[in-house]
């Protein structure tokens, strides 16, 4: 089976592209595509992971665990999604990396399936607004220990990428941008499904509908309803007008709030995280998709 993990990251929207992914469960188990519900498989991998660091698996481990998750189902592709894949908030950081035991839990997802295909899907974040998302909810002396052991100019997402391409080179890898996803959400989707760009989905739209103005959303909905011919470039292009103007504020805004951030240290986070993509666009086995 080809076997999609969506495997966060922390703050790129991972939970409403699951429910999203949810809401198009019987229209991609049609296509052979099985959406399980997170419940059948989290705790589970997550104990079944933590055993491979104490032995090895059984030969029939692989076919034993999609028993219990796909029950009857058939498919020869599904899709599991959990932002703890690599590890938890808490772990998403730790000195000048990004994930540091995702190689380990990566490795061991793919003794756990040796006969299937594996495949990471993963969203991307500015380091500038991931740090304070990661941080929102952390204790004074959490933020401080992590702002005095992680320098944010060090942070670079290829480096994580480079650590799985060298530990699961077998394993291809998708990528994209939190800040691109307004834009690109239905792509990523099918991405996800393995559904051609002509192939309908409900809720491509669901990002966009909760940052645009109910105005907004009819005026473009209409649109593209009198332009279905429009190529996917020129769909971006028109949805990114729309945004231009009809974007909701509060629901775009990101109020930076650690100690001894400045504007001028959020733009040159911002350059490096450019450069950074340039970087990534490259390496061999990853795919970078783009608005």
């Amino acid at each position: 089976m080809q076997v999609i993990l969506h495997v966060g990251a922390h703050g790129t929207e991972e939970d409403r592209l699951l429910k999203t992914l949810l809401n198009n469960k019987e229209a991609a188990a049609k296509r052979g595509v099985a959406i399980p519900g997170p419940g059948k498989y989290r705790y589970l991998l997550k104990d079944c992971m933590g055993a491979l660091l104490t032995g090895t698996p059984a030969p029939d481990s692989g076919e034993v665990l999609w028993d219990s998750i796909l029950e009857q189902e058939h498919a020869d592709r599904v899709i599991l999604s959990n932002p703890h894949f690599f590890g938890s908030q808490r772990q998403a950081l730790e000195g000048h990396n990004f994930y540091p035991e995702a190689e380990m839990r990566m490795g061991a997802l793919a003794r756990l399936f040796p006969e299937d295909q594996l495949e990471i899907h993963m969203g991307l974040r500015d380091p500038g607004s991931l740090l304070p998302t990661l941080l929102a909810d952390a204790s004074p002396q959490r933020v401080d220990q992590v702002l005095q052991s992680s320098d944010p100019a060090t942070l670079r997402w290829s480096n994580l990428l480079l650590r799985l391409r060298t530990a699961v080179p077998d394993v291809p890898i998708t990528v994209w941008c939190y800040e691109d996803m307004p834009l690109i959400w239905a792509q990523i989707l099918r991405q996800m499904m393995g559904f051609n760009s002509e192939e309908r989905i409900s809720g491509g739209m669901d990002l966009l509908s909760s940052i645009m103005s109910t105005e907004g959303m009819k005026r473009l909905r209409a649109y593209l309803h009198e332009h279905r011919d429009m190529t996917e470039a020129h769909k971006q292009r028109v949805i990114a007008a729309f945004l231009g103007k009809y974007a909701i504020d509060e629901a775009i805004e990101e109020e930076i709030d650690l100690p001894g951030w400045t504007e001028d240290l959020m733009d040159t986070l911002s350059d490096l995280y450019e450069e950074d993509l340039e970087q990534i666009a490259q390496i061999p086995g990853v795919t970078l998709l783009s608005a």
